[in-house]
Order: C-alpha cells, then structure tokens, then sequence
C-alpha cells in the first residue's frame, strides 16, 4: 500500500551520510520535530537525477530554508558510500543524504520500482514529498520516465 497524505512515515533503519561515515539512524526518530523537504531518486549519478533533480535542491535550498523548511534530504536505494560520494561531487552541504541500501524505507511506504531491465533491481520510484514531525503534508510521484512534480520547484510551490 502507498503511502499517503496524512500517513506517519514508518520507521525503519537509513544510513545517514556523514563527514565521519555512515551513521544508521530510525525514521521514526529522524524526521520527528521538524519540516523535511524530502525527494528520493532511482539512483545516484543516473542522468535525470544528477542533471536536473539534485542540482535543482541545491540551487533551491536556500528558497526552501526561507520558507519554513528545516532540512533537505535526498534519498536512493544506493549504498551511504555512493550517496556520499555523489553529494560531494553534485550536491551541497544544504543536502543530508539518507542511503536506504537494501529498499526498506521504499518498500516500507510502497514506493518502489522495478529497475531489472536497466540492471537496477529493485529502486526506489522519483518522488518527493513534504514531511511535517513525521507526518507527509504533501506527496508526489513521478509518472515512469517524468521529472515534473518531484522538482524542487514544484516542492516550493506547495509550501
């Protein structure tokens, strides 16, 4: 079952990246008591993710801040190493990467993808979402192949 608007996110184990490496934390406990502009990605350094959906959180961070947002998170069923290593090589500090290695988290609220056919496995579907204490205030999937609701600008619109 997807999750929805309204929904509190379930709790489960992400790997948050750090300057001194990897460092699990819960969801529950994560997004609790605070507003989290939040977009997951089918992979890191794939090409819309890297051309146009990272980017487009770094270059809005700041509007986003402005407006009530207490942290960016980017999100991808990739390894804390690799996520890592794409914020530093795409993203900013602005962005706080929470790896989710083995699905769980998009297993968990019903948004996962299968990618087999690009030797993906099991992904992550692009979406982003607006998470208040816990609580999705706003959510939005991509459609397979778009890149339109999940952007940094639609999130600024809806805040």
């Amino acid at each position: 079952m997807t999750i929805s608007k309204g929904d509190k996110l379930p709790d489960v184990t992400l790997v948050k990246v750090t300057e001194n490496g990897p460092e699990k934390v819960q969801s529950g406990e994560y997004f609790a008591g605070k507003k989290v502009a939040l977009f997951s990605v089918p992979g890191a350094f794939t090409p819309t993710c890297s051309v146009k959906h990272l980017p487009g959180f770094v270059e809005k961070a700041a509007e986003l801040k402005a407006k009530g947002v207490d942290e960016i998170v980017g999100t991808a069923v990739n390894d804390a190493f690799v996520l890592g290593a794409w914020n530093k090589a795409s993203g900013s500090s602005d962005i706080t990467m929470l790896a989710d290695g083995n699905g769980d988290f998009a297993e968990a609220i019903g948004l996962t993808m299968d990618g087999s056919g690009f030797g993906m496995g099991k992904r992550a579907q692009r979406y982003s979402m607006i998470v208040n204490d816990g609580v999705v205030e706003e959510l939005n999937v991509e459609a397979p192949g778009d890149f339109k609701v999940s952007s940094a600008e639609h999130i600024l619109g809806q805040l």
